[in-house]
């Protein structure tokens, strides 16, 4: 479906790049012959994944701890990024911080903390790779939301806020950066299985998967490979003209249904309390 080598020359930045969706865009893109950069916090999950995609395709992968919490950190980031390339072409901000709890046992500090992964550390990121691409000509920005950013959904109320936080950023800067050749688009995915965000959103025995699964349409859940070619696309300089959208692609799901978890109302209160134990735990290891 696409050209060979689309993204050669081409140097793309992705947050939370070292597992799940992150590493399947990374990846894909990698394929195409782009320079990626994946950033996380985590050091050897980013050695880990740069070599396997590196591996596979070909193309560089660099891999750059830092926590985009931190605005200094970012700057390296992207001081290490633009000494390597010499110039940055896009960013997908990817990272992200999610747990199913009801609002009103959600502690500020848990509010917080994935307020800060989602928005603030999206316009962080944006804000610090924004100027590196106003003074190089331009570029794409591609942000991951979730369709409950328009909806909102009950038990996930911090991310929910969040990610409605970040389509509005999207579609602001779509219009305030045009003038400086940068593109700003988002993508809605709907459940798209992976290990760590299944951990903390599906939790086993509870019937979460399957009534997630009946909610869509087509009756199954994404690939990431189908996520991954619409990134490729919307990134790429053949979309050119697309400025301000999000993308939903989730087999017609929120169409179906508004609000993602909202069907975990008829969860017990004992089972929230058994979920809560299970979360602390893994905390703690």
């Amino acid at each position: 479906m696409f050209k060979e080598n689309l993204y050669k020359g081409k140097t793309i930045i992705v947050t939370g790049g070292g597992t799940g969706l992150g590493k399947a865009m990374a990846g894909r893109l990698s394929e195409l012959g782009a320079n990626i950069a994946i950033v996380s916090r985590r050091q050897n999950v980013l050695d880990e994944t740069a070599l396997e995609i590196s591996t596979k395709t070909g193309n560089t992968v660099l891999p750059v701890a830092c926590d985009i919490r931190k605005p200094p950190e970012i700057d390296n980031m992207v001081a290490v990024v633009a000494k390597q390339f010499g110039k940055i072409n896009g960013l997908i901000n990817n990272a992200a911080g999610n747990f199913i709890c009801p609002t009103e046992d959600l502690t500020p500090g848990g509010f917080k903390v994935v307020v800060d992964i989602v928005l603030n550390g999206t316009f962080n990121v944006t804000q610090a790779v924004g100027k590196h691409m106003r003074e190089n000509d331009g570029g794409s920005i591609l942000n991951i939301v979730t369709t409950y950013a328009w909806t909102g959904s009950g038990y996930v109320v911090p991310s929910a806020a969040a990610k409605a936080g970040v389509l509005a950023l999207t579609r602001s800067l779509a219009v305030e950066w045009a003038k400086d050749g940068i593109r700003s688009n988002a993508i809605a995915p709907g459940p798209f299985p992976t290990e760590g965000a299944w951990s903390r959103l599906v939790p086993p025995g509870l019937g979460i998967e399957r009534a997630m699964k009946n909610r869509v349409p087509l009756k199954r859940f994404g690939e990431l490979h189908e996520l991954a070619n619409l990134v490729a696309y919307i990134m790429s300089d053949e979309a050119g003209y697309i400025n301000g959208e999000v993308v939903t692609i989730d087999g017609g799901e929120w169409l179906k249904g508004a609000g993602e978890f909202n069907s975990l109302d008829k969860i017990p209160r004992v089972a929230w309390k058994g979920l809560k134990a299970i979360r602390k735990g893994k905390k703690k290891d």
